[in-house]
């Protein structure tokens, strides 16, 4: 029992089980048991990030009507390879129902999954008929119960060794048998547990040869993605994959650090900077953290990864882009972070921290300043980006846009991510439309568009609060570029303005994923 042995001569019984409904673990995943759904059910699609940091899909958001669409599936992207088709509605996301879930939150919930995401998708063209046979749409989306997750596990060897055996059915399909009180039962591997992945490789296709030698070479230390039987059989009738984004963490080395920060006199007290880590991949760090300022006082250390800002993933964003995302928080600030062991634990398991966030607990909590301190004066650094990409995020940078002209046009063209970088508001009182954010770098911001301006006309098309729906249809719709004429904050008749919605943007709804 002290390492794993190979325990294909030994015949194990498996008696019928009427609770479980299957007398062998190896057919709890038949091969047939997606096709057994038919055309009108949800279909499971495990996605993983491609080179460049996307899925390969578009999320677009249909005005007026609930629902999230997925459009321009991208040729030879996981999103292809895993069967997402142009108008699937995404019903969940990583286990969880995302259909009644504003349309901001669902790009945040898939950006934050990190490298693998598992979405829940209904066929567009089926959605009516479906929904007309459950109104109520309360079992459109397959949910597992309350803690019954595939389990992260991460066993540390003992006199005893990983503390379990293996046997095995046809290649691929592996069971632990644990020894009482070992290593494996305390990091809280199931009896019987299959196994899906080691270190973040999945065992599928392996012998029992490939795997004894996979587990020899992870030292003293492994990483499994188990299941329990009862876990197998309900992810079975619901038809879900053992996906490793369901996972819930259990005896994990390291977790995600929750920092609450507030400004004080001298700033933050703490630099950020965009530079390689451990695994060659870029990512913003933290260093000098100066003593006794608020993130010293909050618990950050020099080295950590920055991993979400006020629980929106940073993941992906450059340098300016988690610069400008941070200052936005003002004077109160809310980091998650992983220290450089965290941060290579997760990128071996393929998972981002902030699937186990929940599970960290109090833990994960670092001590926040009690002290509740002025900020300094505005435009006390105005260089706020160095040529080593340093930012200094201590002090406050003026963002007030030089005089403008009455009125102008402006020409945009998509950017990389396929969107033009701007959000638009409506105040509740006042007619006017205006850019209430503009994305640093992004292709509003390179032609000219500033927060605060009233947008009168979009491609020649008169805006007002009566045809906003209409307006930003055609800013979908419309082919490129986009020709808007616009007037400067100041110029016409809006002072201040709040969202159609207490609390809510109109976007242009469209997301590269």
């Amino acid at each position: 029992m002290a390492d794993p042995q190979d325990t294909t001569t030994l015949t194990l019984k498996f008696q019928f089980n009427p609770k479980l409904g299957i007398d062998n673990p190896a057919l709890s995943l038949a091969d047939d048991h997606l096709d057994s759904w038919g055309p009108q059910r949800p279909r499971f699609c495990l996605l993983s990030k491609e080179e460049g940091g996307r899925f390969g899909f578009y999320l677009h958001k249909e005005l007026g009507r609930a629902g999230h669409i997925v459009r321009r599936v991208e040729p030879g992207t996981s999103a292809q390879r895993q069967g997402l088709q142009n108008g699937d509605r995404i019903l969940g996301v990583n286990g969880d129902t995302v259909e009644h879930e504003d349309y901001c939150g669902v790009v945040r919930r898939i950006r934050a999954s990190g490298p693998r995401v598992l979405l829940i998708v209904l066929a567009g063209h089926v959605e009516e008929a479906v929904r007309a046979q459950q109104p109520d749409g309360s079992r459109l989306c397959p949910v597992l119960d309350s803690g019954v997750r595939p389990r992260l596990c991460y066993v540390a060897k003992d006199e005893g060794g990983f503390g379990f055996s293996i046997t095995h059915g046809k290649r691929g399909f592996f069971w632990l048998m644990l020894s009482c009180g070992g290593a494996a039962e305390l990091a809280g591997v199931p009896q019987g547990a299959r196994l899906l992945e080691v270190n973040g490789i999945s065992v599928e296709s392996f012998s029992h040869s490939q795997l004894s030698r996979k587990l020899r070479e992870s030292g003293d230390h492994v990483a499994l993605l188990v299941v329990g039987p009862e876990v197998e059989e309900q992810c079975r009738q619901l038809g879900l994959p053992l996906a490793a984004p369901l996972a819930e963490g259990w005896a994990l080395p390291a977790r995600p650090r929750r920092l609450h920060l507030e400004k004080g006199p001298k700033g933050f007290g703490f630099l950020l900077r965009e530079e390689k880590g451990p695994s060659g991949k870029l990512g913003q760090f933290l260093w000098e953290v100066d003593a006794g300022l608020p993130a010293d006082q909050a618990g950050m250390r020099a080295g950590d990864r920055l991993v979400a800002v006020a629980g929106e993933s940073v993941e992906g964003m450059n340098h300016e882009e988690a610069v400008t995302r941070i200052r936005a928080e003002g004077h109160h600030l809310s980091l998650i972070v992983v220290d450089p062991d965290a941060d290579s634990f997760y990128r071996m398991v393929r998972l981002s921290p902030l699937l186990f966030l929940e599970d960290a607990g109090s833990q994960a909590e670092g001590p926040a300043s009690s002290q509740k301190l002025p900020s300094v004066s505005q435009g006390e650094d105005q260089a706020s980006l160095s040529t080593d990409l340093a930012s200094p995020l201590g002090v406050s940078t003026s963002l007030v846009p030089p005089a403008l002209p009455s009125f102008r046009q402006c020409l945009l063209s998509p950017g990389p991510n396929g969107g033009y970088g701007f959000r638009l508001s409506c105040g509740a009182d006042k007619p006017d439309i205006v850019i209430s954010q503009v994305t640093p770098g992004g292709s509003a911001s390179q032609a000219g568009l500033h927060i605060g301006d009233v947008i009168l006309e979009v491609n020649g098309q008169s805006v007002s609060r009566e045809n906003i729906f209409e307006v930003l249809q055609q800013l979908i719709d419309t082919k490129p570029p986009l020709r808007l004429r616009l007037v400067a904050q100041g110029r016409g008749s809006t002072e201040a303005w709040s969202s159609l919605e207490p609390g809510k943007d109109w976007i242009v709804p469209s997301e590269r994923l």
